[in-house]
C-alpha cells in the first residue's frame, strides 16, 4: 500500500460504478407463492419452485413489477414495454436450480439518472444504466458449525432490483451521497426498507483508476461485502489506494472480484472477475414475455408518493426553509409526512420545522423510539404553534413545560393543558401595567439610572414583572408597558 502523500494521490482519477440489490417488500417471492419474510426459522419460506423440484412452473410477481415502475419513474428512467426474463446460470450451494431467473438484454428500467452532491458539495448527475427484475439466491451460514457450512433458504426466490449505474462517480462523497439517495428513494417509495445491515439492500462497487487527462477507464476491480453507507466509503478508499500503489510500482491492475474485511478494513481477492458470457444467458424458457402498458404504467404513477427531491424543492422555494431545514426533514419519509400533517394545520412553517427537530426529534431520540410512535399527533404540535403565536404562552413555557405535558396526555389539547397548570399568559393592560408599576417601584435607583440612559436595565425590571406575574405575563407587552412608564 502506498503511502498516503498527497502528491501521488493527486496524479490519478477515480473511477466508481455502483451495483445496488434492493430486496423488494412483497408478501410472496420474486417467481412463487413462497412466502417473503425476514427473520423466520431456517428454510421455513421454501417452495417446490425455489427448492429446484423438476416441473414447476414459476410466474412472474406482478407487486414486483409494479415495484420496478415505481422506481423507475423515481430515478427519471425510460420504461421497457416488452420484455423478457433469463437465466443466470452458475453454481452456488445455496442455488438450488442453479440459476437465477433475471433479465439480460430487456431490463424493465434503462437511461436513469439521479442528482446528489459532489466532494464541494455542488450538484452532480449520477447516469443510471439499468434497473432489473432478478431473484436473490439463499444465504450460506459460516458462523454456526465450526465443522460445516450450512444453508438457509428463505432468501432464495425474494425479489430483487439491481440498479446499475454509469461510471460517473468520481469521488468517495459522490459514491457515498448517491447510496445514501438510492436508499432513501426505496424508503420513500416503500418498496425496500433500505436495512444494509440485515442484507436488505446490498452494494457492488466496481472501483478502477486512472491517470487525470487519460481516456481510457484502467481495470476495474468489484469489491463485494459491504453491509453500510461507511462501509463502502472505506472499501472505495482502500481499493483506490490499493490500485494506484499497483500503478506506481510499474504493475497493471487485474481484473477481479473482491471481498471487503471491515474488521481491517481492507479488500481481497475473491476469484477472476466473471463476464457475462460466464453466465451463459438465455431466454426462460417457462416464462412468457411481459408487456408493459401505458395503463398498468399510469396506475402506478397516480399511487406514488411524494419523492424527498420534490418536497425539498417545495420547502425552500415556497415555504421559505434553509436548505439545511428541508433537507433535515426530507430525510426520513416518516419524519416527512408527520411535517406534511402538521402544515395542514399552521402556515408557521418554520415554527413547524423548528418543533419537528426540536423537541419531537429529541424525544424520539432520548427514547429510541420511531416518529410512527410518537404519542402527540401532529395537529396537536400545530395547536401548540398556535398558542404561542397568539401570546397565550411563552415559548419557552411551550417547550419546558406544555410539550412534557402533552407526551404525557396525548388526549389533551395544549390549550388544555396550559389552562389546567395555570400557565396561559396574561395580556391584560390593566393588570400588566399595575404589576410593571410595582416592579419599577421596588427598584427606584435603578429606574432613574434607566431615565438617564442605562437602558440595558430593561431585563432588571423584565425579571421583576415575571417574578411578580409567576411568570404569567406576556413578555412582548410587558417590556412594552415598562418602556412606556419608565420614558414618562
Amino acid at each position: 500500500m502506498i503511502e498516503e502523500r498527497e502528491e501521488i494521490l493527486d496524479k490519478y482519477q477515480l473511477v466508481v460504478g455502483l451495483e445496488i440489490h434492493a430486496q423488494l417488500i412483497t408478501a410472496s417471492k420474486a417467481y412463487s407463492g413462497a412466502v417473503n419474510s425476514y427473520g423466520d426459522l431456517p428454510n421455513a419460506n421454501t417452495c417446490p419452485l425455489t427448492l429446484g423440484h423438476p416441473g414447476t412452473l414459476p410466474r412472474v410477481n406482478t407487486g414486483v413489477v409494479q415495484h420496478a415502475v415505481r422506481l423507475g419513474l423515481a430515478t427519471n428512467c425510460s420504461l421497457t414495454r416488452h420484455m423478457h426474463f433469463a437465466r443466470k446460470n452458475y453454481f452456488y450451494a445455496d442455488l438450488p436450480k442453479g440459476y437465477q431467473i433475471t433479465q439480460d438484454t430487456t431490463p424493465i428500467c434503462t437511461e436513469g439518472y439521479l442528482d446528489v452532491k459532489d466532494a464541494d458539495g455542488k450538484n452532480k448527475r449520477i447516469g443510471i444504466t439499468r434497473i432489473h427484475i432478478e431473484e436473490d439466491a439463499g444465504k450460506s451460514i459460516h458462523d454456526q458449525d465450526p465443522f460445516n457450512t450450512l444453508v438457509d433458504l428463505n432468501r432464495a426466490g425474494v425479489p430483487l432490483l439491481e440498479i446499475v449505474s454509469e461510471p460517473d462517480i468520481r469521488s468517495i462523497e459522490e459514491a457515498y451521497n448517491y447510496l445514501a439517495e438510492v436508499r432513501r428513494l426505496v424508503r420513500y417509495l416503500d418498496i425496500c426498507d433500505g436495512n444494509m445491515e440485515e442484507g436488505s439492500m446490498r452494494c457492488d462497487a466496481n472501483v478502477s483508476v486512472m491517470l487525470k487527462g487519460a481516456k481510457e477507464y484502467g481495470n476495474r476491480c468489484e469489491v463485494k461485502n459491504m453491509n453500510s453507507l461507511r462501509n463502502v466509503q472505506r472499501a472505495i478508499t482502500y481499493e483506490m489506494k490499493r490500485q494506484i500503489a499497483i500503478v506506481e510500482a510499474g504493475g497493471k491492475v487485474t481484473q477481479q472480484t473482491r471481498s471487503f474485511d471491515a474488521v481491517n478494513g481492507t479488500t481481497f481477492s475473491l476469484r477472476g472477475k466473471e463476464d457475462a458470457h460466464d453466465y451463459r444467458y438465455f431466454p426462460e424458457p417457462d416464462m412468457q414475455p411481459l408487456e408493459l402498458t401505458d395503463a398498468a404504467i399510469e396506475k402506478v404513477k397516480k399511487a406514488m408518493p411524494p419523492l424527498p427531491r420534490d418536497l425539498f424543492k417545495r420547502y425552500t422555494d415556497e415555504l421559505g426553509l434553509s436548505e439545511y431545514d428541508a433537507g433535515i426533514i426530507t430525510e426520513s419519509k416518516p419524519i416527512a409526512m408527520y411535517y406534511e400533517a402538521m402544515i395542514e394545520h399552521t402556515t408557521n412553517y418554520k415554527a413547524a420545522a423548528n418543533r419537528l427537530m426540536g423537541e419531537v426529534k429529541s424525544y424520539i431520540n432520548q427514547t429510541a423510539t420511531r416518529i410512527e410512535d410518537f404519542p402527540v399527533k401532529p395537529e396537536m404540535m400545530a395547536a401548540l404553534i398556535k398558542l404561542v403565536d397568539e401570546n397565550k404562552v411563552s415559548n419557552s413555557a411551550a417547550t419546558q413545560q406544555v410539550f412534557p405535558l402533552m407526551v404525557e396526555h396525548p388526549g389533551q389539547s395544549p390549550e388544555e393543558i396550559a389552562q389546567t397548570h395555570n400557565l396561559l399568559q396574561k395580556s391584560d393592560d390593566d393588570w400588566l401595567e399595575n404589576i410593571a408599576r410595582q416592579a419599577i417601584a421596588a427598584f427606584p435607583e435603578k429606574a432613574e439610572a434607566y431615565k438617564q440612559g442605562n437602558k440595558g436595565l430593561l431585563g432588571l425590571f423584565m425579571g421583576e414583572v415575571m417574578k411578580l406575574s409567576e411568570r404569567k405575563a406576556n413578555p412582548k407587552m410587558a417590556s412594552q408597558i415598562l418602556k412606556k412608564i419608565l420614558e414618562e
